[in-house]
């Protein structure tokens, strides 16, 4: 299964999320797969992360709309794409061009000139009129590690700087499981964010901060894949009192539907459907996130330019 999980440290400004992805992983390598189009092992990791990555921000932002996550860069990988909605319910898909070396680090896939950026995207769900979805824009350069920019330390960056709150972030991932942690620190001001504790001054927040994050920062890779949110607690911070609230259940769903496809192609214009008809005999268009089909033949397309009262009857056993 897959499970998203908050919690507080009592008396402290500081929150935490963590989150494993196994089932919802899983299913979305599994129609990779199905649909020819299964990722080089750097890529996945990279995906898998940035699925982790994306759910903890979604969850720990309460945005009533979708996350989206989005790298441009300049290596084999053109584009990666994490989406996930309110309800937690997450997609991803890369575009890759060319080969992958199976060492290929974040800087080989995506940075290769140095210019690699890295977007979030919050696109609300119930739009006032003439509201713009926010998004924010950090370079992969923006954070380095040996040189070389690491997926964690570039959402850090951003968190920073959109949120002005110092937060740690470990990720990973492999064929199986994906996986988060993110420790941030909360404003200390008035009992309520401190779990019960006193207000303190700053310089004392950023001290219990620094403390909570670097024993975050003690954990494996594999610790990390493999341990319960029970055990991972326990042995990272077994000298604080956690608070921890109702699990929640991340999940695998994609959005496309027949209807969208359908609108696409209206606005591609008739004379063009008629030509791909012409030349090709049926429009199909795949979608790049969970590998799904529609077919439109003659008559299909034909039907999405009638005036609705013109439309014959459509026969359930067709479609």
């Amino acid at each position: 299964m897959s499970d998203l999980h908050k919690f507080l440290f009592e008396g402290l400004p500081v929150r935490g999320v963590f989150v494993r992805l196994d089932d919802a992983w899983q299913e979305i390598l599994r129609r990779r797969q199905a649909a020819g189009e299964g990722w080089a092992a750097p890529v996945s990791e990279l995906m898998g992360e940035m699925a982790a990555a994306a759910v903890l921000m979604q969850a720990n932002i309460k945005f009533n709309g979708a996350l989206v996550m989005q790298i441009f860069g300049e290596g084999p990988v053109k584009v990666a794409v994490a989406e996930v909605q309110p309800d937690l319910s997450l997609r991803v898909t890369a575009k890759v061009m060319g080969d992958v070396a199976e060492d290929a680090t974040l800087q080989a896939l995506v940075n290769v000139g140095g210019r690699g950026r890295c977007a979030i995207t919050l696109d609300p769900k119930d739009k006032l009129p003439g509201q713009q979805p926010y998004q924010g824009v950090v370079p992969l350069n923006a954070s380095l590690t040996e040189g070389q920019p690491r997926l964690a330390g570039v959402l850090e960056h951003y968190m920073r700087q959109s949120e002005q709150l110092d937060t740690r972030l470990l990720l990973a991932a492999d064929g199986q499981h994906a996986a988060g942690l993110l420790i941030q620190r909360l404003p200390a001001e008035g009992k309520g964010n401190l779990a019960g504790g006193q207000p303190m001054e700053a310089e004392e927040q950023l001290e219990h901060f620094n403390c909570i994050a670097t024993l975050a920062g003690s954990v494996t890779r594999e610790e990390l894949l493999s341990l319960d949110v029970d055990t991972l607690l326990r042995r990272l911070f077994w000298q604080e009192r956690v608070m921890r609230f109702e699990p929640q259940a991340p999940r695998f769903a994609c959005t496309c539907s027949r209807d969208r496809v359908s609108a696409m192609i209206r606005a591609l214009g008739q004379a063009e459907a008629d030509s791909i008809i012409a030349e090709q005999g049926v429009i199909d268009v795949g979608c790049d996130f969970c590998g799904l089909h529609y077919r439109f033949d003659a008559v299909d397309a034909a039907r999405l330019f009638m005036a609705p009262g013109d439309q014959p009857p459509v026969n359930p056993g067709v479609h």
